[in-house]
């Protein structure tokens, strides 16, 4: 009798052992993972039923089974349905929208995808997931039409688009400048009109110009471009051989990047080169950041800008878009552009405004020197480097005629002079157009005046 119930007892603890073993294998083992299959899809909250549907399904185990299910109110679609023999550990879908009636109506939809993946778990059926994404479909491009531009655009000059733009569910708006650089739009004068300032970058050359764009797109993905035409001319040249001293780099270039916290090199060509072709780039660079921070902040009502003038009793030093090559020691080790205006007359000249505005930069910037930068709206900006004293603050609203510095040889110069920049959404441009005054007129302020009619019968 005591063997029976021992032998009972050893049979029950060898069950008992298989059983857990069993459990902890079926809880243990990869091929029983319980981890459902992950499902994304990249097309969020909008679809124009053009673009197509970019569905990804993981599993660890791989998926065996997926479905995807385009819903309305009146229909359900199966886009794609498939089991697969040999589970994958991802699926990548990329899907049309179904083929619909030509004047479809329809609003919202909702994306059904299933999924299964390959493990034994759930009585060897696998994990399942569904997950649903509502879309609101948006089929129509919005509006993009230019009402008024410039009829000529000069290479490293200027121009202006006044433009509507309009869409319930618009993404973006820009200006693309032959595929080289994007431009922002400023909201103007009324709603779903903006205007903006292009400029030819001078580093664009002429044979590169293609054709400057609008380009809007909503959330859904459509797009719409309109070409803004413009007669181009181009810009000439002039080209200049600078010879770089010792004297020069031991007493400018070694102390501009030592106030810049710029290492310096021990060989004297390095040591140019580093301050006039490395720290210059990261100065322009600056320069179109910081202007960039004020385009198309702001509703823009009009634009009086007036003619910018030369400094008084002064003689020009150097001219905008001057291409300079440096020698030393008969060798050439650097080429760059001339940014700006030169002028000199004494030493700590008085520098006075032009145009009203918002002092948007007040530091040392490398080359430049003690640099000051005003804002004017519309993404126009002037630049007064080299300076000595500055009586203007950060920040401070400026009105025309008024002193805000004196000349000076802070910076990368030898000789007392303000350099003059006139920066266009970023760009330094020829100065030489906005000191036009009939530049200015007929190139910028009757654009405007005109635009303005167009918008108001447009909007009667």
């Amino acid at each position: 009798m005591r063997k029976k119930n021992s032998l009972s007892k050893f049979i029950t603890i060898i069950l008992l052992l298989v059983i857990v073993g069993g459990g902890g294998f079926v809880f243990l083992s990869p091929q029983f993972e319980q981890e459902k299959p992950v499902i994304s899809m990249d097309n969020k909250e909008y679809w124009n039923l053009k673009d197509k549907l970019h569905i990804t399904i993981k599993d660890v185990s791989g998926i065996k089974y997926y479905k995807v299910t385009f819903k309305d109110n009146a229909k359900e679609i199966v886009l794609d349905e498939k089991i697969s023999p040999t589970p994958q550990g991802e699926v990548l879908l990329t899907l049309d929208a179904p083929k619909l009636d030509m004047f479809y109506k329809g609003e919202n939809v909702t994306i059904i995808i299933e999924a299964t993946d390959g493990s034994k778990w759930n009585f060897l059926n696998g994990n399942a997931e569904k997950t649903s994404y509502e879309l609101k479909i948006d089929t129509k491009s919005p509006i993009a039409n230019v009402m008024a531009n410039s009829r000529y655009i000069k290479r490293s000059g200027s121009a202006i688009a006044i433009v509507k733009v309009e869409d319930p569910n618009l993404k973006e708006a820009y200006i693309d400048f032959c595929g080289k650089a994007i431009y922002s739009l400023t909201p103007f004068y009324k709603e779903n009109y903006y205007a903006a300032l292009i400029p030819w970058d001078i580093n664009i050359g002429f044979d590169d110009f293609t054709q400057v764009t609008l380009v809007a797109s909503d959330k859904a993905g459509n797009i719409s471009k309109t070409k803004i035409p413009f007669y181009i001319q181009e810009f000439k040249e002039k080209h200049d051989d600078i010879t770089i001293s010792d004297r020069f780099i031991d007493g400018v270039s070694k102390n501009v990047l030592a106030q810049m916290g710029e290492s310096t090199p021990q060989n004297p060509k390095d040591i140019f080169i580093k301050q006039n072709n490395e720290l210059r780039a990261k100065n322009v660079e600056t320069i179109k950041q910081i202007a960039l921070r004020y385009v198309g902040k702001e509703f823009v009502n009009d634009f009086n800008v007036k003619t910018f003038k030369r400094l008084p009793g002064s003689r020009t030093a150097a001219g905008y878009g001057e291409k300079r090559s440096y020698f030393y020691n008969g060798e050439k080790i650097d080429e760059a552009w001339h940014l700006g205006m030169d002028w000199a007359s004494i030493k700590k000249a008085s520098i006075k405004t032009t145009n009203s505005g918002n002092i948007i930069f007040k530091e040392y910037l490398g080359i430049y020197g003690n640099t000051l930068m005003i804002d004017h709206g519309l993404g126009l900006v002037s630049l007064y480097a080299h300076t000595t004293n500055q009586f203007v603050t950060d920040g401070q609203n400026v009105g025309a005629n008024t002193k805000i510095a004196t000349t000076g040889i802070s910076g990368a110069v030898l000789g007392d002079h303000l350099h003059f920049g006139v920066v266009v959404q970023g760009i330094e441009v020829n100065p030489i157009e906005w000191m036009d005054r009939n530049w200015i007129k007929t190139r910028i302020l009757d654009i405007i005046s005109d635009a303005k009619k167009i918008i108001d019968r447009d909007n009667k």
